[in-house]
């Protein structure tokens, strides 16, 4: 699958989620991110996963919940869309999910696995769709979006918050 860069609609503020995607099929580009995250998360002691690097940020804890819940929320728009949804699909308040979810009080090995099984159906799921259901466009929190558009959504987000977790995170605590 080529990179997106023109022709496929999505909000003007996932630019940067889409910028940091590499060239290559989106699902190895998946699978290499998901065992990179695991691999860096799954290596960090109970202070480090509750560590925030400022007063009213996530632990990291909290940031790989995020992660996993925006992946469901995302891969649902992307099931939606390439099934042909004509009704405008919800947005999401991102800080009242993390609050309400106690990400803070799950073991890291079960927020992993919860991870690691949004994922692989984010795969699955993606593996599934023809040739027209890639080419759908919907529309998701008020913005046009395209399913392929969504998938390289999905890859630059958990890219986004790693580069959070490991530089602002890992090189301070």
């Amino acid at each position: 699958m080529e990179k997106i860069t023109e022709g496929y609609d999505y909000a003007d503020y996932y630019k940067a989620y889409v910028s940091l995607v590499p060239e290559g099929d989106i699902v190895q580009v998946l699978t290499n991110q998901m065992q990179e995250t695991v691999g860096i998360v799954s290596m960090l002691n109970d202070e480090q996963l509750s560590y925030r690097y400022a007063t009213g940020k996530w632990s990291i804890k909290e940031v790989i919940g995020h992660i996993t819940d925006t992946e469901r929320i995302m891969s649902y728009r992307l099931l939606s869309i390439a099934r042909g949804e004509k009704n405008s699909l919800p947005g999401y308040d991102e800080n009242a999910y993390v609050q309400e979810a106690g990400f803070d009080e799950i073991e890291v090995r079960d927020l992993l696995e919860n991870f690691v099984a949004v994922r692989l159906a984010t795969i699955q799921l993606i593996q599934s769709l023809n040739k027209k259901a890639l080419e759908r466009k919907g529309t998701a929190n008020g913005h046009p979006v395209t399913t392929r558009a969504l998938m390289m959504i999905i890859a630059g987000h958990e890219i986004h918050h790693r580069h959070i977790i490991v530089e602002r995170y890992l090189t301070k605590n």
